[in-house]
């Protein structure tokens, strides 16, 4: 009990080829970052839109540079 060698004259299971099992260990990996990342949302498709608009937004806000010399007045009426 215990230990489990092979049946003699059967010989041992053939191990994965290194490139495969690092193949599987790299999808399993990116698997459970997606489930982590998703974790408590409902709808990831509509996250991932507003995520990506909000990056959208910011690059363009980036890019225009200061507004320019009197952009917005206030008046106090």
């Amino acid at each position: 009990m215990g230990l489990c060698f092979p049946c003699p004259g059967e010989s041992a299971p053939p191990s994965p080829d290194l490139e495969e099992k690092r193949a599987k260990l790299a999808e399993a990996a990116e698997r459970r970052q997606k489930e982590a990342a998703s974790r408590g949302i409902l709808d990831v498709q509509s996250v991932e839109k507003k995520r990506k608009r909000k990056e959208e937004i910011e690059r363009q806000m980036a890019t225009s540079g200061p507004p320019p010399e009197g952009g917005l007045r206030w008046t106090v009426s």
